[in-house]
């Protein structure tokens, strides 16, 4: 990858901001790893104008500068990418704001919002055609053949995210619950972990519903679902029903065909995947069941690298990735906010240098 002419002492910054904090990580436009990274733990505040950029830069600027202070050698930052949880639906004030705000702090070139299914997408695929399914307390699935994006999912506990953490935790509760009524469906192995976790069954409902974080906790409990899979069927067919849902959205969004008879990859990305092989194996089954020519890997890094490898991209000008009016949205701050293509046009306009 070439530089695009810039100099020894111009740096590329990665941000990845979500439920867990912000995340910050320097490189250079070459480097395959970061030089150094950094982490706050206060997530960025989200209000009624959506994300708080204020919030954000509040405490990103201190961190790039203690960064660059520290191992940048008095250089500066050229480009940088910032991906977000929400920010497809929640990121006008970043994109509004950040573009003049980062330019009058820090120099900025070039800079890239984008959402966090893309930085997975980046940290996972990179800039290849493919699907990613990003798992978490929620899920999302991404896909593209580089002409644009197709996402399935994502739309929060009430309305979707099926097969996340919050809907594995959520239906382990519900078996628990039914085996605490004696109704059909209940599971006396996941009701004796839910009043070892929570305390007695009848009680759940006061401790679970005045909770502005009821996605988190219901989220809490899918590790118990895996861990009584191995010998409780109704906590492994609820991780079955659960790949069921992962595969129907990584199938919804891969791209059709594939670029040799091997097909795409679909990466499985996030801590969802992390509860091993109960529900790693349903879903590799689901997937060649349902996908039967891509190729399922596990993700090769997370959104803070996927968000440095589009910082790097940008800055030497080879930015492969589609750009999208909220899912991946370019401008040069340096220069003002260019008028960008509309959507149908942008989701297939690659940046050149």
């Amino acid at each position: 990858m070439q530089s695009d002419g810039h100099g020894p002492g111009e740096y590329v910054l990665g941000v990845d901001s979500g439920g867990s904090g912000l995340r910050v990580a320097l490189g250079t436009v070459d480097g395959e790893a970061p030089l150094a990274t950094s982490a706050c733990a206060e997530p960025v505040r989200t209000g009624p104008r959506g994300i708080d950029a204020a919030h954000l830069l509040e405490q990103l600027l201190p961190t790039v500068r203690d960064l660059l202070a520290r191992h940048g050698a008095g250089g500066r930052i050229a480009t940088a990418a910032i991906g977000a949880a929400g920010m497809a639906t929640l990121g006008g004030q970043l994109r509004a704001e950040l573009p003049g705000a980062l330019a009058d702090a820090l120099g900025l070139r070039r800079l890239a919002l984008a959402a966090d299914a893309v930085t997975a997408y980046a940290g996972a695929v990179g800039q290849r055609p493919g699907a990613v399914v990003a798992g978490g307390t929620g899920l999302i699935a991404l896909g593209t053949d580089l002409t644009r994006w197709r996402r399935a999912d994502g739309w929060g506990h009430l309305l979707g995210d099926s097969g996340g953490g919050a809907w594995i935790g959520r239906a382990g509760l519900d078996a628990a619950m039914r085996a605490h009524d004696g109704r059909r469906g209940g599971s006396p192995a996941l009701l004796a972990r839910l009043e070892a976790v929570f305390g007695p069954a009848p009680e759940l409902p006061g401790l679970l519903y005045p909770r502005s974080d009821r996605p988190a906790v219901l989220a809490s409990f899918a590790p118990e679902v895996a861990a009584c899979a191995v010998h409780d069927p109704v906590a492994a067919a609820i991780l079955r029903d659960a790949a069921g849902h992962i595969a129907e959205a990584a199938a919804a969004v891969c791209p059709e065909g594939g670029p040799d008879e091997a097909g795409y990859e679909v990466a499985l990305a996030g801590g969802l995947f992390r509860m091993g092989e109960p529900l790693i194996v349903p879903v590799r089954e689901e997937l060649a069941r349902q996908l039967p020519h891509a190729r399922a890997v596990p993700g090769s890094g997370d959104p803070l690298i996927g968000s440095l490898r589009i910082a790097q991209a940008l800055a030497a000008g080879d930015l492969r990735l589609p750009l999208h009016p909220t899912l991946l949205w370019v401008t040069l701050p340096s220069g003002g906010n260019p008028d960008l293509p509309e959507e149908t046009e942008q989701d297939s306009r690659p940046v050149s240098g």
